[in-house]
This record gives structure tokens, sequence and C-alpha cells, in this order.
């Protein structure tokens, strides 16, 4: 049975990623974050017979969202994957690619799948459900000082080894299974009022390291100059500032690190040209209707030629 798409996520400024991609019916276009499908199904209904719409995600549960059509594929595989999978399927280039990146509502909601600090479920946040490294192991496996590491790198937490210590005191005493257990680990150390924030930067830090999100999003990057054609599109939608600032570093200075290289004329060398100065953001209305849209960046940029 197909799950409500509309439940299972809602897609974040649907329209400004429509307007992005400036859809051609005849193209062909990546979704590589399907999820519920939300975004894709809004492509899909642009293209006509000749377009084409390949879509990734690791996810099982997401599968139940796809539908069938001869024009459409959902390749269950990480989008790090994106250039190999399209050479498979015969695709040289493509006309546009949407990266809606982050955790969707479904995984944020789904009990046992331990994304979310608003429940006490198993310590998981697997995005991939086959992939052998979880939350649990992160938590009491990871010596102090790789806790310390990715708690500074992923959760920009002021205080990581205060963390990672009160992490490996209360693993001592017995595991720690489930999200509810860490945070009451974690609660006398909370700061006062800002307990939420300091709760979601934790695990942040724990998720981004399970799903190796930065290493993910790096490869995904530097492959896209490669597949889309001159004057395709790239559309990347980012939830904070670790990934918005890799996004902006690759499509305003060509690399990831944000170094400036110049031709001899003294133009930047890089693949991308913005289409947009600044990132756009959500709409008050839209945020009052769906939270989780708050935080939302939206970059574009167009292949250019050479």
């Amino acid at each position: 049975m197909t799950q409500n798409r509309e439940v299972y996520h809602v897609p974040v400024m649907l329209d400004a990623c429509l307007d992005g991609l400036n859809v051609q019916p005849d193209g062909i276009y990546v979704d590589v974050t399907f999820g519920g499908g939300g975004h894709s199904k809004a492509i899909f209904s642009k293209l006509s017979e000749k377009g084409q719409l390949i879509a990734f995600d690791q996810d099982p549960d997401a599968l139940a969202n796809a539908w069938e059509a001869p024009n459409f594929q959902l390749i269950p595989s990480n989008f790090s994957f994106l250039k190999n999978h399209l050479r498979a399927m015969g695709i040289e280039k493509v006309d546009g690619i949407l990266a809606d990146l982050g955790v969707s509502s479904h995984q944020f909601d789904e009990g046992k799948r331990g994304f979310s600090i608003r429940s006490n479920d198993p310590l998981d946040m697997r995005m991939n459900q086959n992939g052998a490294l979880s939350a649990f192991v992160v938590v009491n496996e990871y010596e102090e000082d790789q806790l310390i590491k990715i708690l500074r790198k992923y959760g920009e937490l002021t205080s990581p080894g205060k963390i990672a210590g009160t992490i490996c005191r209360a693993r001592q005493a017995s595991p720690i299974h489930t999200t509810g257990e860490l945070m009451e680990a974690l609660a006398p150390i909370a700061p006062k009022f800002k307990d939420h924030k300091f709760f979601a930067q934790v695990f942040q830090a724990i998720r981004m390291e399970v799903n190796n999100e930065l290493d993910v999003l790096e490869r995904f990057l530097m492959q896209t100059d490669e597949v889309l054609k001159p004057g395709g599109r790239l559309v990347v939608m980012s939830y904070h500032s670790l990934e918005d600032r890799l996004v902006k570093n690759y499509l305003k200075r060509g690399n990831l690190d944000g170094h400036i290289e110049k031709d001899f004329f003294g133009n930047i060398l890089k693949p991308f040209e913005d289409v947009t100065r600044k990132p756009i953001s959500p709409s008050e209305e839209e945020i009052e209707v769906n939270s989780r849209a708050r935080s939302a960046k939206l970059r574009i940029a167009e292949r250019r030629n050479g």
C-alpha cells in the first residue's frame, strides 16, 4: 500500500525549487533525495513522455512512495554514486539536479529510527537501514576523543569535552540504549532554557557521523559539473551551516574549501554561475505551516559552458 506522500514529508519551498530547475518538458532531471516524492512528483508533472526523471533514496521506506511510469526510475542508492548510476543507465548528461538535504519528516516521526529528541526510541539514526554504523555504536563504543571530535565538528557545540565525558561516564554504569536515556544522561549539563537546541545539536552530530553526511555531500557536489549539461541547473536545499558552507563554496568558488583560483584574465575558475546571489529562505507563511522549513536555505546555480 502506497504511503501518503503529503504525510510522509511536506516538500519545502516546492515552487522555488521548480522555478530554480527551470524544468523543460523533454529534459532529463534527477532528484537525489526522493523521500516522500513530493518534489519528484511536481517535477514529473511538468515532463512530457520524452522527458525523464531519475530519483535516488537509500532509505527502504521511501520505495513505497514510488510510482510506475516508463520515464521514471527510483534508484535505491546513496546519491554519492550519482555518476556511476547515470552512466550505467546510458545517461551522460542531465538538465537539472535537485538535492533536499537532511532528514525527512518521516524519518523524524517514524518510531524506532531514533532521529527525534521528542520521543524515546532505540539509538539508531541510520538513513540506510542496512548500514553497519548506528547511533548506539557511536554513543557506546567511540573513544572519548572521537566523541569530542564529532560533537565539535558536526554539532558545533561549545563544550564537546564536557559532553563526551558525561556520555562516557554514563555508559560505564550501563549501555545507553535509547534516545531518552542519552538525553537523561546529558540533562544535568544541558543549558537552562536552551536545552532543546543543545539536544538537537548533539543528535545532529551523532546523526551526521552515522550517515557520513558531509563526505557524501562533498562527493555528490564534485560530480555535478560532470553530469549537468551547459545551462543545466543545480538546486540544493540545506538545513544547517555546515552543509550550506560546502554548497556555497562549490557554487561560488568551484571548490569545497573556499579558496579562489583565477584564470589569466582574473576570472574565477568555477563550473557554475549563481542564479540567485543569496540563498532563498522560506516565507513566514510556509514556516507557520511547516516548522521544519525554518532553517532551510535554497541555492540555485547554472552549469557554465566549457
